[in-house]
């Protein structure tokens, strides 16, 4: 090997392959689709390439599910499908993002090495289903190298390739066989060096699961301590990014410079987009990227809020420290009950550029005939023909290209941001509120997100990681039931230089390694939230107390309460209760220049929703934005020519009017002029787009 490449390596060892990731910069809207050529049930490339530029498409991803096709024997290689849809879409002027396909892997293999195949908690997967491999096994490694390496090769000096996709929607898939264990019990004893730590740390004395002997260590995958079952989680995560930042190193040798290395993270799945992806660490994945890609699905019809698509674009825009990133995927027709209505297509997806994205990209192209995804309709139906969907897609694509200049690298900035933790979620799945209960770490997390996304409150989010957490004014810190001492303290010192921290109930219980802390709850952050509590229990017909100004249905509480005792806390709230009602469930305290507030029940929305306003106004956040509210949302940025934009959204069936109350501007979309305190109409799921002058 030559000198220049064993370095390069040896960086890339070192650094998780990312040192050489750069933002790229892009210079108009990206508006597209999937495309598979190998699934098609007749010729009609040509056909399918003429009706995308009809319709405004400018870029496809292809070859993310290809491995079977691109490598049909081992060691045997076909690039037919890659060149025909390469060479057609250069000659239209349409740009390619080229996904790696070692998501699924082909049938060869799998007869091959059907190790290869993941061992689970369940046993071991059986060929068929996509993403039932062993991201960690030797062989896979080898065979993906190939196939990523050929295919590179192949395509790389490709004018029409402007960017790749490593991998699809990666995650740990479960992988706990023994080649796993053996790795897990390497991580420990680097991380922890001895098992007198390990016993102590994680409370192995417990029903006699201390271990004596490196070579006793028991897999994980029938453990009872939820400190073990968290860390492993933890390293399944790193798992994740480690093979992200392999592919992504791969690519890096061969990309050129003005290629883009990306991926199409997903999140929690509800049937949709809902929550934080709990089998990958997103921050520390997309640290091999040059930019963030994710895949958002969402309600339709009358369910559709815009909540998901806003919820995934913030996540997404802070991957990479708050900048553009790119929808991967997102859905034309969908399932069934997600065929839009009149003017949903548009509302979507310029609801994804109000939320800083880049490009906005439809899975699939066209439906498919059989197989698992069936009825997931693309943008075409299972007839190819055009449609009411793609007539509308038709007007997106020529409103993207007229009003890239302005659309394009919005700059947004937010003042509220929600620190969520990996390690949380993990410790807290252990346990969660109790046998029975379903509710999780995301349905809490997306009540204080959807009150934000409401009342037109911008939203960042970080994780114990960034480095930004003391640029915000407000910080919503949900269920953060594992966190190291070093981290409670950081928000400590948040609040006494004058942040505003919104905790909720199992909030600084256990340290990082899940283990309750031996103090009085909540652990550290009693300083600044000034109560404490040693009991909890679920309530029963419990309702709430104080001055909230709700009515008594508001008021209930449920699933689980924090018998709190304030120090210097004020209490905004007490139990109603006969028995519990001495005690604290809602307090405020004022701490150094700043203020916490504690949530120690399970409240309503709307409970929710007072607090957030609150902390809001405290702050100094309130203004011309929050005198809209669900269902029209705004949104706003400052775009690559140095002017605002303001988005105002209409999720409802009923048209609707507002006061625009900034400066004289322009309507982008019809090229109107918009005065100050002009009234501005919104008609049924419309959008209205206005440039300050």
């Amino acid at each position: 090997m030559k000198k220049k490449y064993l370095l390069l390596l040896l960086l890339q060892m070192c650094f998780g392959g990312h040192l050489f990731a750069q933002y790229p910069k892009m210079t108009k809207l990206l508006y597209g689709v999937a495309y598979y050529d190998e699934y098609m049930p007749y010729e009609r490339l040509d056909k399918d390439v003429q009706m995308m530029k009809d319709c405004g498409i400018n870029v496809v991803r292809i070859a993310e599910s290809t491995w079977s096709t691109v490598e049909p024997q081992d060691g045997v290689f076909d690039f037919t499908h890659i060149d025909r849809v390469l060479n057609a879409m250069h000659k239209a002027g349409i740009s390619v993002i080229i996904g790696t396909p070692t998501y699924a892997i082909p049938t060869w293999m799998a007869k091959k090495h059907p190790e290869i195949l993941a061992i689970t908690s369940s046993g071991q997967n059986q060929y068929g289903a996509r993403q039932n491999m062993d991201i960690t096994n030797t062989d896979f490694r080898v065979y993906a190298n190939r196939v990523i390496r050929k295919i590179m090769e192949h395509v790389k000096d490709n004018p029409a390739v402007i960017g790749y996709q490593v991998d699809n929607e990666t995650k740990s898939y479960g992988t706990s066989g023994p080649n796993v264990q053996a790795l897990f019990v390497k991580y420990m004893q680097a991380k922890y060096k001895t098992l007198d730590n390990i016993n102590k740390i994680f409370g192995l004395d417990y029903w006699s699961n201390r271990i004596n002997n490196w070579d006793d260590f028991p897999s994980m995958n029938g453990t009872i301590n939820g400190s073990l079952a968290a860390e492993f989680a933890k390293f399944q995560r790193q798992l994740v990014t480690d093979y992200m930042a392999w592919q992504a190193a791969i690519i890096r040798e061969y990309k050129r410079p003005d290629q883009f290395i990306t991926h199409n993270f997903d999140f929690d799945w509800r049937g949709y987009t809902f929550g934080i992806q709990t089998e990958i660490d997103h921050f520390a994945a997309a640290k091999a990227l040059d930019i963030a890609g994710v895949d958002i699905y969402h309600p339709s019809q009358d369910k559709l809020t815009g909540a998901e698509i806003s919820f995934g674009g913030d996540v997404a825009r802070s991957m990479k420290g708050v900048k553009n990133y790119l929808v991967m995927e997102t859905e034309a027709q969908g399932f069934p009950q997600w065929t839009p209505y009149p003017g949903q297509l548009r509302l979507q997806a310029f609801s994804h550029l109000a939320s800083g994205a880049n490009m906005v990209e439809y899975w699939p192209w066209h439906s498919i005939h059989n197989s698992a995804e069936t009825y997931w309709k693309g943008l075409l139906s299972h007839d190819f023909e055009p449609n009411p969907v793609y007539d509308e897609a038709k007007t997106i694509g020529k409103d993207f290209a007229r009003l890239s200049p302005q659309l394009i690298n919005l700059k947004k900035k937010s003042d509220v941001a929600i620190l969520f933790s990996n390690e949380a979620i993990s410790g807290f799945k252990a346990f969660g509120f109790g046998w029975g209960v379903h509710t999780g770490y995301n349905d809490v997390l997306r009540q204080f997100y959807d009150g934000l996304y409401h009342m037109n409150i911008p939203c960042d989010f970080v994780d114990p990681s960034s480095s930004s957490i003391e640029n915000y004014k407000v910080l919503i810190v949900p269920l953060l039931y594992a966190a190291p001492d070093s981290l409670l303290q950081r928000l400590n010192r948040f609040v006494k230089n004058g942040g505003h921290v919104i905790y909720t109930f199992k909030s600084g219980f256990s340290d990082e390694n899940v283990k309750v802390r031996t103090t009085r709850q909540p652990g550290i952050i009693d300083e600044a939230c000034g109560i404490y509590y040693s009991q909890f229990t679920v309530p029963e017909n419990v309702s709430l107390k104080g001055d909230l100004g709700l009515n008594a249905a508001d008021k209930k509480i449920n699933t689980w309460m924090e018998l709190i005792t304030p120090t210097t806390a004020k209490v905004l709230a007490y139990y109603d209760h006969p028995v519990w009602g001495k005690y604290a469930a809602i307090t405020e305290n004022n701490y150094g220049k700043g203020i916490a507030t504690y949530i120690g029940c399970l409240t309503t929305s709307a409970v929710t929703d007072k607090i957030l306003a609150d902390a809001v106004k405290k702050a100094g956040l309130w203004n011309e934005d929050q005198l809209l509210s669900f269902p029209v949302i705004t949104k706003s940025g400052v775009n690559q020519r140095g002017k605002t934009v303001h988005y105002y959204l209409n999720y409802s069936d009923q048209q609707t009017s507002f006061t625009y109350p900034y400066h004289d501007g322009k309507e982008l979309l019809s090229g109107n002029g918009v005065s100050k305190n002009a009234a501005v109409q919104l008609m049924p799921w419309d959008v209205k787009i206005i440039e300050v002058d």
